[in-house]
C-alpha cells in the first residue's frame, strides 16, 4: 500500500478536470483494453473493489515520461492489439512488457515518447515476455469519473470495454508536444521484467494454517501461470515441488470467516494451488492467506506469461519490503 505523503504529486484520488478534445480514434483492437488510473481509492468498505493498473510501475512511468498529473487516465492494453489514428498532433508513451510500437513508419521500443503527427496511425503489437501495455497520451485521457476515478471495471459495470470505432478525447498537455518527444525510461535500472522472477512476499495472517511442510512447500515450488487467469486473479499451477502433496498442505482445515483482501493477497484454495488477487480483486474472501505479495514485486507478477513463466517466492518483512518500494 502507498504509505508516502498524500499530496497533490502522488495522491491517489487527484483527479485532473479541464478542457479535452477528441486525440485517437481506435481502428482495430484484439484482447481487452480499457482506460485505468491508479484506482478507486476509499471505496473497498462498500464492495467497491480498487482496480487500476495491473502493472502500477508501467502506468506510473507512462504518466510520467509525459509530465501527465500522476493520477491521469491511461489506456491499458492486455494479451492483444490496437491499432489508434491521431485525430490532432499530439505526444504518447507507451510501457510495459511484451509489445512493440509503430508510428507511422518507425518501429519505437516500450518506455519512449514519441511525436504523432495528426492523421497518423499507430498501432501497439504484441510480441513476448509480458502481458500489459499502458498507452499514455500528453495531457492524459478523458472520460467520466466514477466514485473519483477513470478506472473501468468491468464485472461491476463500471466504464467499458474500448472497441474499434471509439474516439478517445485527451485533455490540453502542459508542455510543448516536440519538448516531450523522444525520451526514454531506464526501465532495467529499476523493474528487471522477467519470466523467471523471484517475487517477494510478507507472511498473510492466516499463514500459522498450514503445517510446516505447506510452508516449505510454498516457499520451494516453482509456478507458473495458469491459462485461466484475469484482472481479478492470477491461479498459479505448481511446475516442480519438494513435496508429494498435490498441493500446499493446511494444518487447520475449518471454514475462514469471509475478510478483506488487497492486491497481493495469495489465498490457498481447497485444491492447494495458489491465487493472487490482483487488480480487480473482490474487497473480501472465505479462503486462508499464506503470504502477501510487497507492492515492489506487483508489476514483475503482472507481467509473468501464462504458461512460459517460472515463478519463486520468496519470504520478506514489512520493512524490507518498504524500503525497495522507497527505491523505485
Amino acid at each position: 500500500m502507498d504509505d508516502r505523503p498524500l499530496t497533490i504529486d502522488n495522491h491517489p484520488s487527484s483527479i485532473v478536470h479541464g478542457l479535452s478534445s477528441p486525440a485517437l480514434e481506435i481502428t482495430d483492437l484484439t484482447g481487452i483494453a480499457t482506460l485505468q488510473d491508479s484506482g478507486r481509492r476509499g471505496w473497498n468498505k462498500f464492495g467497491v473493489p480498487t482496480s487500476g493498473a495491473m502493472d502500477w510501475f508501467a502506468y506510473q512511468a507512462a504518466n510520467s515520461l509525459l509530465n501527465n498529473p500522476p493520477n491521469s487516465a491511461t489506456i491499458e492494453l492486455g494479451l492483444g492489439e490496437i491499432t489508434f489514428r491521431a485525430l490532432r498532433n499530439t505526444t504518447i508513451a507507451v510501457t510495459g512488457a511484451g509489445y512493440e510500437v509503430e508510428n507511422y513508419i518507425w518501429t519505437f521500443p516500450l518506455w519512449t515518447t514519441f511525436y504523432v503527427r495528426a492523421g497518423w496511425t499507430v498501432r501497439v503489437k504484441k510480441t513476448s515476455g509480458g502481458n500489459w501495455a499502458y498507452i499514455a497520451i500528453a495531457g492524459g485521457f478523458d472520460s467520466p469519473v466514477i466514485m473519483n476515478s477513470r478506472s473501468a471495471y468491468l464485472r461491476g459495470g463500471i466504464g467499458s470495454a474500448l472497441k474499434a470505432g471509439d474516439v478517445l478525447p485527451a485533455f490540453t498537455p502542459s508542455a510543448d508536444l516536440l519538448k516531450l518527444a523522444a525520451r526514454d525510461f531506464p526501465v532495467n535500472k529499476f523493474m528487471p521484467y522477467s519470466q523467471t522472477p523471484t517475487i517477494e512476499v510478507i507472511p498473510a495472517p492466516q499463514a500459522d494454517w498450514f503445517t510446516p511442510e505447506g510452508i516449505r512447500t510454498f516457499y520451494e515450488s516453482e509456478y507458473t501461470l495458469s491459462p485461466s487467469f484475469d484482472r481479478m486473479g492470477y491461479r498459479l499451477q505448481t511446475l516442480s515441488s519438494p513435496s508429494s502433496a498435490k498441493g500446499i498442505e493446511k494444518a487447520i482445515t475449518k471454514e475462514l470467516i469471509s475478510e478483506g483482501m488487497t492486491m497481493g493477497s495469495i489465498q490457498i484454495p481447497a485444491d492447494g494451488q495458489p491465487i493472487v488477487m490482483m487488480a480487480d480483486a473482490p474487497t473480501a474472501g472465505g479462503y486462508p492467506k499464506i503470504a502477501n505479495v510487497a507492492r515492489a514485486s506487483l508489476p514483475l507478477l503482472a507481467q509473468c506469461e501464462a504458461g512460459l513463466s517460472r515463478i519463486r517466492f520468496r519470504e520478506t518483512n514489512i520493512e524490507e519490503a518498504q524500503e525497495n518500494y522507497k527505491k523505485l
